[in-house]
This record gives structure tokens, C-alpha cells and sequence, in this order.
């Protein structure tokens, strides 16, 4: 039997959401955010994901409007909820075509400081020119240059980070010093695409290294998600994607990794109903993007405190039982509710729906 780790992914706002019920939240209010952490924290979820949008969709010309209600900045949000979780795992989308590695950093290193230990990054990159036009630099990476300058970015970022020992702060009032010599390094980095001279200004993180998500398909995603990643997030929801399971594992060796380094999660979202009739006709609305109740559940990882050592520095996950691995189209599953249960709201669920629990225990399934 192998443990299936789970997280909740904030809804957002899409044609499987459920903003047009009256009693649906607010997308951007941070009681939203709040509401739906602690519900994943109450349910023994392992983390909680943000995705992250730097544009508003268009189809010639014209902008989907379900893009405009807000998509707030991924690390600013889980940065108040470290304060009000204490064991969920935090994961932040962030783009590295359009970010900097020292800045981003630093900010996901001051993240895992503020959650003791619960950052994670999903790296996702982009070549499009529409989202590039919000930039200066502009959208001009060729699709095929998007993950060189990704798998530069990671690399960079792993060093500053390793650039603190772990004891590198003294802290000694009676002699005044700070740093113990010698224990932060100086980075110096000439690459294609960056160019960093100095030295990093935030002490090591309690990880070591925020966990690192990856959610690309294609080939150049599979390559880079062998390399860096501890986690990929994978559209592949069937057991027809063991196929992709196969091949995404096999690339692991190139780079001295064994399987269970890397662990393929994929999407989920379910629909909860006191009947297997009320759980399917949800389950079907979700997908016409009717505005009934459903529910979302996706992405298992943890990026909590339960952390081992790993070869690469600092601290990982404790995920070496894995969870459900598997592949296709994300399914969506009717979900009749466990006699006797109640109470509880059910994750990602709008307010004031009760009689639906999202999870009280750690589920378990065969991939």
C-alpha cells in the first residue's frame, strides 16, 4: 500500500470554479486564501499551491474575462499564511523567464525562514510574446531557449543558497560577532544568461532549499524535471500515463538519481454529494462549468516539516513512500460521503456548504 500525499490547489478563477454561485468567495480576499488553507491543514493535506498568472488571456484580441477578477503575486499570499498554518506546506508558481535569480531567491529563502521550513517552488517558464509585452525585455526566447535559461536559474539559485553553511551565524554578544568567518561564500557566476557577483544576503533556510515542482510535458520539460526536480506536477490523471511514469523515471540515471527522488503527482479534482447521484451530477457540472459545488483536490507532495537529509544540501521532503503516480486526462471523480460523516466544509467548497468534509485522515490508493 502506498501513502497518497495530497494538496489544495486555491481555485482560482476558471470554467470548473465556482464564481457564479451567490455563495462563492472572493478570489483575491486573503479570508479566501485563509479559509481554504487551514480546511487542507484540518484535512491532513500536505501543502497548499498557488499557481501564478503574469497576463490576461487573449483570443484575437480579446481578453477572457475570467483572467481580470484578480490573480494576486504567489509569494506575497503564502507569506501571511505561514503565520496562520503551522504544519501545510506552501507552494508558490513562479516564472523563470521573467524572474531574476537572486532576487527570487531571496524571497523564496525569507519564505521557508517566515513557514520554519515549508517553501516549495514550482518552476514554470514561458515563450510566449503576449506575456513577454508586459515585460521590458520582451517575449523573445525561442520556445526551445525557455528551459536553458530555467535549468541556469536553478543551478544559480542552488548556489546562492549553498553559499550559507548551516552554522554560519554566531551570534556571540561577548566577542560581537556575527558571522563566523569563512562560513558565507562569495558567488561568482558567468553564464549564458546571468551574471551574479557578490554575496547572498540571507542566511540558510531551515530546507536548505525550498522542494522543487515542475509541471511541463514536453520533451525539454521531462529533461529538466530529471535533472531538478523533486516533484512534477502532471496532467496525466489515467493509468494511460504510465507511459510518461516510465519515461520520466528512466531519464533519472543520466544525472546519478534513483526513482524515488522524484515523484510524479497528478491532478485530481473531486466532487463530493451525499449520493453517488448528487456526487456525479456535480462531477458533471464541474465540467460544463455550471455553477454547482464542486470540489478541488490535486498535486500530492508535502513540503512540511517532516523533512530528511538528501544529497544535494539542506532539506527534503519525507516522501520516499510516494504517493499515487499515474497518467492521462485529469479524471473527475463523484465521491459519495462516508455514512455518519458531517460536518466540516469540504476543501475549495464555498462557504457556508456544510455537510461535506474534504478529509479527516491520509487516503491511500494503488496506482
Amino acid at each position: 500500500m502506498k501513502q497518497v500525499h495530497l494538496a489544495a490547489h486555491f481555485p482560482g478563477v476558471n470554467n470548473t470554479t465556482v464564481w457564479a454561485d451567490p455563495r462563492s468567495r472572493s478570489q483575491i480576499d486573503f479570508q479566501s486564501f485563509v479559509d481554504l488553507a487551514r480546511t487542507a491543514e484540518r484535512g491532513k493535506f500536505d501543502f497548499f499551491f498557488l499557481a501564478e498568472g503574469l497576463r490576461l488571456r487573449e483570443l484575437k484580441g480579446r481578453i477572457h474575462d475570467l483572467d481580470v477578477v484578480g490573480r494576486p503575486e504567489s509569494l506575497t499570499v503564502l507569506a501571511a499564511l505561514a503565520a496562520v498554518t503551522e504544519r501545510l506546506g506552501l507552494a508558490a508558481t513562479v516564472n523563470a523567464t521573467f524572474n531574476e535569480p537572486y532576487e527570487l531567491a531571496r524571497r523564496l529563502a525569507t519564505l521557508d525562514h517566515l513557514s520554519a521550513g515549508r517553501a516549495a517552488w514550482n518552476v514554470v517558464t514561458t515563450s510566449d510574446a503576449f506575456t513577454g509585452e508586459n515585460f521590458r525585455r520582451g517575449g523573445y526566447l525561442d520556445r526551445s531557449e525557455r528551459y536553458t535559461r530555467a535549468q541556469e536559474f536553478v543551478r544559480l539559485s542552488r548556489e546562492l543558497w549553498d553559499s550559507w553553511r548551516p552554522d554560519a551565524v554566531l551570534a556571540d554578544q561577548e566577542s560581537g560577532r556575527f558571522l563566523r568567518p569563512g562560513y558565507v561564500s562569495a558567488v561568482s557566476h558567468r553564464g549564458r544568461h546571468f551574471t551574479v557577483e557578490g554575496r547572498f544576503n540571507v542566511p540558510r533556510s531551515p530546507q536548505g532549499h525550498p522542494v522543487i515542482i515542475q509541471a511541463g510535458d514536453s520533451d525539454e520539460g521531462r529533461e529538466f524535471a530529471a535533472a531538478n526536480a523533486d516533484v512534477i506536477f502532471s496532467r496525466h490523471g489515467t493509468l494511460e500515463g504510465r507511459a510518461f511514469y516510465a519515461d520520466v523515471k528512466r531519464r533519472l540515471a543520466a544525472y546519478g538519481r534513483q526513482p524515488h527522488q522524484l515523484k510524479i503527482m497528478p491532478a485530481a479534482t473531486f466532487a463530493l454529494g451525499d449520493t453517488d447521484a448528487e456526487a456525479a451530477e456535480r462531477a458533471h457540472g464541474a465540467g460544463t462549468g455550471q455553477a454547482l459545488r464542486p470540489v478541488g483536490a490535486q498535486h500530492p507532495h508535502r513540503a512540511g516539516r517532516d523533512a530528511v537529509p538528501h544529497a544535494g544540501g539542506g532539506r527534503r521532503p519525507r516522501v520516499e513512500r510516494g504517493g499515487q503516480e499515474a497518467g492521462g486526462r485529469p479524471p473527475r471523480h463523484p465521491v459519495r460521503r462516508r455514512p455518519g460523516g458531517g460536518g466540516g466544509r469540504a476543501a475549495g467548497a464555498p462557504a457556508g456548504h456544510r455537510g461535506r468534509r474534504a478529509a479527516d485522515h491520509h487516503h491511500h490508493a494503488r496506482p
